[in-house]
């Protein structure tokens, strides 16, 4: 566990970390980017370290992955790749750079190290996990295949190095459908969101069983509250990840990955939108798209947050952090991981 106070203490010897307004203007082009979602006295704290980790980045030869789920500070400020989980998956075999720093939570930096065994790969807080990830564990899977013998098993990338070691290849909320329908049996075992895999199952033509797993963001949205919200305001679209209850999904007018909500706003420019995920989606792409207002409510992942513009700072000063993966999981669990990526290339996805 990182201890926050000794961090910053040791941050304080060498970087000047105060607020600044003359660094607030001299990284003015980047805080153009989100200054509809972040205020200036907050830019002030932000650009001392935004400077910093840009500057070290270089030195380390490193390069900063970030989830579309991070902050705007992080999104816009140090980020050189965002994306989904897929698209960070693919970006983190392409990098030419020694060291990949992951800013989301752990499972993402250990599909990035499993992917990249030879590269270092940091994780600026190891607590960043997934509760989703937690819920199931490699015996888990061995128990949905003793249920259904001979099904092949699709785990969500959301899965730690064990899990995906264990299962027949990977998907993402992305290409789910079009994994679990490239399938050869009639039947398919989704591990492990419940509601992921009951969304997949109203699209394909396939049997799909599924482990009891969730997302603690996703699960808290109800079919009550976005018809609520709709009897306020009749014009608003709303789109939601498919993490979400089927009952949900049943009531947005569009649904989709992150990636595919992001361009869905992007091509239809609706007047008000809400998004149904996690809170820094709409945080992320509000000053691109001046013209649409981003409704609230939405909901926060605690796992998430705890990536912070001090902590990226700490793990590359100090280069702790580092990701490892058992030897034998990882070359398994790597065998998944590419044949989705192959498999997603292949359908064009």
């Amino acid at each position: 566990m990182l201890d926050l106070s000794q961090a910053g203490a040791e941050l304080a010897k060498h970087y000047d970390l105060a607020p600044s307004i003359e660094k607030a203007e001299a990284t003015q082009a980047i805080y153009e980017k989100m200054d509809r979602v972040v205020s200036p006295a907050d830019w002030a704290i932000y650009a001392p370290y935004v400077i910093e980790i840009n500057r070290l980045k270089k030195e380390r030869n490193a390069v900063i992955l970030a989830h579309n789920y991070m902050t705007p500070e992080i999104y816009h400020g140090i980020a050189d790749f965002v994306g989904d989980s897929l698209q960070l998956a693919i970006k983190a075999t392409e990098v030419e750079e020694e060291v990949i720093v992951q800013c989301g939570v752990h499972f993402m930096a250990e599909t990035s190290k499993i992917l990249n065994p030879a590269k270092t790969v940091l994780m600026p807080d190891m607590a960043a996990g997934c509760s989703l990830a937690e819920s199931i564990t490699a015996a888990g899977v061995e128990e949905m295949r003793a249920k259904y013998p001979g099904a092949p098993v699709v785990s969500y990338v959301n899965t730690t190095a064990e899990v995906k070691a264990a299962s027949d290849i990977c998907c993402t909320s992305a290409n789910a459908v079009q994994i679990v329908d490239a399938m050869e049996s009639d039947t398919v075992i989704m591990t492990p969101d419940q509601y992921l895999a009951q969304n997949v199952a109203n699209l394909s033509k396939k049997k799909v069983v599924y482990w009891p797993g969730s997302c603690i963001v996703h699960e808290l949205y109800t079919p009550e509250d976005l018809r609520a919200y709709r009897e306020l305001q009749p014009e608003v679209k709303i789109i939601a990840h498919p993490e979400c209850t089927p009952a949900v999904v049943a009531e947005a007018d569009f649904t989709g990955s992150t990636s595919g909500i992001i361009k869905w706003v992007e091509d239809n420019r609706p007047q008000e939108v809400m998004l149904v995920t996690e809170c820094s989606m709409a945080s992320n792409i509000a000053d691109e798209l001046p013209d649409v207002n981003f409704a609230k409510p939405c909901n926060m992942c605690p796992y998430m947050k705890k990536i912070t513009l001090e902590k990226v700072l700490h793990a590359l000063h100090t280069m702790e952090g580092a990701v490892e993966v058992d030897a034998e999981v990882a070359e398994k669990a790597r065998l998944s991981v590419e044949r989705m990526i192959d498999l997603s290339r292949e359908l064009g996805l």
